[in-house]
């Protein structure tokens, strides 16, 4: 997959310095062809794994992925980041988990609807979700039924670090409030 991500980058390259129209939209009909298999094997077979093993946190991966195409980046263009230098990230890995170290917060809580959310990946954005609250926060599920199955894999997740008050229960929405 690290050898697509390349492939990626530059079609990405070739299509923002192509010279002719022509040569752009070929650029573009490959980088169509290389990302529709890439991302269905990351959303239907990586994505999913990772998720459903409680020893890895996908905040800290997606996290860990941020901070290095940053230094990657910055070792191709350093005015690519304008204030934002490598260094900033820093603190983003220093935060504490879920947080990321800009000092920010947000006044309402988060919503998740994750009725459009494709099926295969709704837990694993669910799970993704919750890594990314710090302990005692919270965000807002909303779903088409009440989402026992899902809740009970989270609370096997948490190991008891999950709290749930239901806010509407249907019949058009399920509204959970999620609190790690």
């Amino acid at each position: 997959m690290g050898t697509e991500h390349v492939a990626i980058q530059a079609l990405v390259g070739e299509i923002s310095a192509a010279a002719t129209g022509l040569r752009a939209a070929a650029a573009a009909r490959a980088l169509t062809a290389l990302l529709q298999p890439h991302l269905a094997a990351e959303n239907d077979i990586v994505l999913p794994s990772l998720a459903t093993d409680p020893d890895i946190s996908l905040t800290d991966l997606l996290r860990d992925m941020h901070h290095d195409f940053a230094i990657r980046q910055a070792s191709v263009d350093p005015d690519s980041f304008g204030d934002e230098r490598p260094a900033a990230h820093a603190a983003d890995r220093a935060a504490p988990h879920g947080g990321c170290g800009c000092g920010g917060t947000d006044e309402e809580l988060p919503e998740l609807d994750v009725r459009a959310i494709p099926h295969a990946i709704r837990h694993a954005t669910v799970f993704g979700a919750f890594d990314a609250i710090p302990a005692g926060g919270s965000f807002v599920l909303v779903a088409r039924h009440d989402p026992l199955p899902l809740l009970h894999q989270l609370a096997q997740r948490a190991a008891g670090r999950l709290e749930v008050t239901y806010l509407e229960r249907g019949p058009q929405a399920w509204r959970l409030k999620l609190t790690r």
